[in-house]
């Protein structure tokens, strides 16, 4: 069995390698420069040249199964093209080259960004969206995702929405924001929920998707869900020391944003917080990833075991103040 990954460099798509690896499986991973050769050949992957919206034949030839991870997570983006182009666009164009290459099954990393839930509610696999978007990067994945199904309905594919990945390795995006909060840089917080998946969770949740899911599926990948002065709770007792750190009200976050916002596009530069970001902080999210539990057999971490081995990484490598 030959096993294909795209956007094995990334965060998700680099433990997944690893975890295919573990397991005995040497998986045929996208790149696109010598430097992702590098780094893929290290984590015991065959690197192969390939790109999206291109030519994926050679990629795609005598492959049974294909992981589509490769994406684009942006929050505040100046312009949010590229980022519609590669979750829309660019996962149609891996399933039909994956249909037409005769490949067995595609699991397809979506997002539980993806399930469109109302605010208070908890999202899970068969909640109807919503209708309304939080951020551009929702609105990318949940039409990636429908557009997916729907240009190939006669391939095997089983989703997988993880909620947001944290652990060892990752130290942006999200994971920045744990990151400045352990060093005292981000002094303000906004009372919400927050679903976190587990790295390790998440790349073992793609493998059992593969191994067990049902086809045209849904499964959200969610370790645990929490309160946000709980989880600073849980950082200050792995820390052993207190976080200097004050809850704003949601409409005094949103009311700041802006001005921020405004005062960076008009310089074209990038925001370092927007409006999207406030209302995806005060919507909140809380998921049930219990059928990944039920049909796949995935056991959770627990918060605090996540955490210690977050901060144990961010010491490691130099991070932490």
């Amino acid at each position: 069995m030959t096993t294909a990954v795209t956007g094995g460099s990334g965060v998700v798509g680099s433990a997944l390698i690893r975890q295919l690896v573990g397991s005995g499986i040497q998986p045929r991973a996208m790149s696109r420069s010598p430097e992702s050769d590098l780094a893929l050949t290290n984590m015991g992957a065959v690197p192969q040249r390939a790109a999206m919206l291109g030519d994926l034949d050679s990629f795609m030839a005598g492959v049974d199964t294909v992981f589509h991870v490769a994406g684009v997570n942006e929050m505040c983006a100046i312009d949010p093209g590229p980022m519609y182009r590669a979750n829309i666009d660019g996962a149609v164009e891996v399933a039909r080259a994956a249909r037409a290459a005769g490949v067995r099954r595609l699991v397809l990393t979506s997002s539980a960004a993806a399930i469109g839930e109302a605010r208070g509610e908890i999202g899970r696999e068969d909640t109807v969206h919503c209708g309304t978007y939080l951020s551009h990067y929702e609105r990318s994945k949940h039409l990636g995702e429908l557009a997916v199904l729907d240009a190939v309905p006669d391939l095997d594919v089983v989703v997988v929405n993880p909620s947001s990945v944290q652990g060892p390795g990752r130290a942006t995006g999200t994971g920045k924001l744990i990151l400045d909060l352990v060093n005292g840089k981000l002094p303000f917080l906004v009372d919400t929920r927050i679903s976190i998946v587990d790295i390790t969770d998440c790349a073992r949740g793609h493998v059992l998707a593969a191994e067990k899911g049902e086809a045209g599926r849904r499964y959200i990948l969610n370790s645990f869900t929490i309160e946000m002065r709980e989880a600073v709770a849980v950082l200050e007792g792995v820390l052993g020391r207190s976080l200097p750190v004050r809850y704003l009200p949601g409409w005094v976050a949103a009311g700041a944003s802006a001005p921020v916002e405004w005062g960076a596009r008009l310089v074209r530069r990038r925001p370092t917080v927007c409006r999207e970001m406030v209302r995806t902080m005060r919507h909140g999210h809380s998921y049930d990833g219990s059928r990944a539990v039920r049909e796949l057999g995935l056991d959770y971490t627990t918060a605090e075991s996540l955490m210690t081995r977050l901060i144990g990484w961010f010491r490691q490598e130099g991070l932490v103040r």
